[in-house]
């Protein structure tokens, strides 16, 4: 693949996305940052990103997203599906419509726009997808049962479309954060005292998100630019690797939740409902 490449970004009005988009247009690629809050990519068009409003639950957005790409490049180099986010509740008590929205956004909205731009790539003969999955798609959080569905799928859909697509000179390269300092968890936490308020779960519930916005706000996390650097290599290396495992306890994490029994690996998670973090 060339080295400017032309990349359409999913997710990137904040964190992550963002600063992934900054990168990778400092580093000469054509980059189409999407988002629904157009508004907080204003500061990237500094660095000569074309910003595009997109809802990856909305068809049309999409559609014409893609089009807006292809019409002024003429290709997509590169997709990286970026876009999602975490409720955390109870199984139980997180109400199934956003339980399904959860789903819509962070699985068939991926699956959609890879499907979207699939036929350009191959008429290219090459591309590259990026999936930004996580350590929640290798090993169940307490309290984020419908958040895990997602990411554990991504896992599997990536995995197989990687070797469906591999006879046509597409990659297929997913993304593994760790514990990032975005605000992905402090929203997860309000969401997570949302969905247990006025039930059994409330107490531990309230607890555990108590802890989670502790824990969100101090420096015992790696920031976006690590998992940038991780999407930066998915998207300049000849050859990516298949996983990026980056950021901190996700390789501690992964092996911890491999090695343990599954009922030490219960008790470690139910432990940060008990625990007073602060």
């Amino acid at each position: 693949m060339e080295r400017n490449k032309v990349i359409l970004i999913t997710g990137a009005s904040s964190g992550i996305g963002f600063d992934a988009a900054q990168t990778l247009a400092r580093q000469g690629h054509k980059v189409y940052a999407a988002a629904r809050r157009v508004e907080m990519m204003e500061p990237l068009k500094a660095f000569g990103v074309q910003v595009l409003r997109m809802d990856v639950t909305d068809e049309a957005s999409m559609l014409q997203g893609v089009e807006a790409v292809i019409q002024a490049e003429g290709r997509i180099d590169v997709l990286v599906n970026n876009a999602g986010y975490g409720f955390f509740g109870a199984i139980e008590t997180v109400p199934l419509e956003e339980a399904r929205r959860q789903v819509e956004v962070n699985v068939f909205g991926l699956a959609r726009l890879t499907q979207l731009v699939l036929p350009y790539m191959r008429k290219q003969g090459r591309g590259r997808i990026i999936n930004t999955s996580s350590i929640a798609g290798k090993m169940v959080f307490y309290m984020g049962g419908w958040y895990n569905v997602t990411k554990y799928s991504v896992e599997a859909f990536s995995d197989a479309l990687r070797m469906e697509l591999k006879p046509f000179g597409i990659d297929v390269v997913m993304i593994e954060p760790g514990a990032i300092k975005t605000e992905w968890g402090v929203i997860a936490a309000k969401h997570l005292k949302e969905s247990s308020a006025g039930t059994v779960y409330e107490e531990i519930g309230t607890r555990w998100a108590d802890n989670m916005d502790w824990f969100y706000t101090t420096n015992m996390l790696s920031q976006p630019s690590v998992i940038t650097k991780a999407i930066s290599r998915a998207v300049n290396s000849r050859r990516p690797r298949a996983r990026y495992c980056k950021g901190k306890f996700s390789l501690v994490g992964r092996i911890a939740h491999a090695l343990m029994p599954a009922r030490w690996w219960d008790a470690m998670m139910r432990m940060g409902g008990k625990i007073k973090a602060k």
